[in-house]
């Protein structure tokens, strides 16, 4: 769930020109570049390389790694779990073309002093893009919210959408775990998959829909393979368990 931003503007320098004193930089190919935030949307920021590098080391305290997405067919680095996760749900949104992990450094102004600060993803979809900081909503500082909020004016300023990714609903992340535990399964050598999408009618509850098949620990699987891929729909509002309710592509609210 995404954390409001507005706080951290009041220290921000926003005068007249702002776009043309705050400065991004970004890697592309092993060489560094910079231009102005007014230039910006003239770049190929879209295809840049990670500011930093995704390593590990025995004292750190995150935890840092490699996530594959089906969207792009690639890894994706992330420094912590919870970015790990926005990874995975990323994945799931199903309108995702590409991720660039640690994607730029702004440089931006605020009254008396420079900072900068490197947004965790900017994500190009078919819908358009998104810049997104991860933060877990209790270690979010007061100067976190002030980079958050130079981050949202610089992604306004380019024509693209801003979110930090804060907290997860309790049942959330629960229901796309389980779902993408099967979401590289290739195989169906029982046939289910045909049976689920005909039984499934106008709508049937996830264990009846299973058991309907006469295979019900394989049709699980598959029917959770349905679900990542968009073939079946599910209301992911409450948790995912044998009473909620699935329903042909297209007719369920996600």
């Amino acid at each position: 769930m995404p954390t409001d931003v507005d706080a951290g503007r009041f220290g921000l320098d926003l005068g007249d020109g702002w776009t043309r004193r705050w400065t991004v930089s970004w890697r592309a190919g092993g060489d560094d570049a910079s231009c102005s935030v007014h230039d910006l949307v003239q770049e190929p920021v879209l295809t840049s390389d990670p500011m930093r590098h995704f390593t590990w080391r025995r004292d750190q305290r995150h935890r840092p790694g490699l996530q594959f997405l089906t969207s792009t067919g690639r890894h994706h680095g992330a420094e912590s779990l919870e970015e790990s996760r926005v990874l995975l749900a990323l994945d799931f949104a199903g309108d995702v073309v590409d991720v660039v992990s640690q994607p730029l450094k702004i440089s931006f102004a605020t009254c008396g002093k420079r900072r900068s600060h490197t947004p965790d993803y900017l994500v190009v979809t078919r819908g358009g893009v998104w810049l997104i900081d991860v933060r877990p909503e209790p270690l979010i500082k007061e100067s976190d919210r002030e980079s958050f909020a130079a981050a949202a004016e610089v992604a306004v300023a380019c024509g693209w959408r801003y979110a930090v990714a804060a907290r997860w609903r309790e049942h959330a992340f629960a229901g796309l775990d389980a779902m993408a535990s099967r979401r590289r399964l290739r195989s169906d050598p029982l046939g289910l998959r045909p049976v689920l999408l005909a039984e499934v009618g106008g709508g049937r509850r996830f264990g009846e829909l299973a058991a309907a098949t006469g295979c019900e620990p394989v049709a699980r699987a598959q029917l959770l393979h349905l679900l990542w891929s968009r073939q079946l729909g599910v209301d992911l509002a409450g948790p995912l368990g044998d009473r909620s309710l699935v329903m042909p592509a297209g007719e369920a609210g996600r």
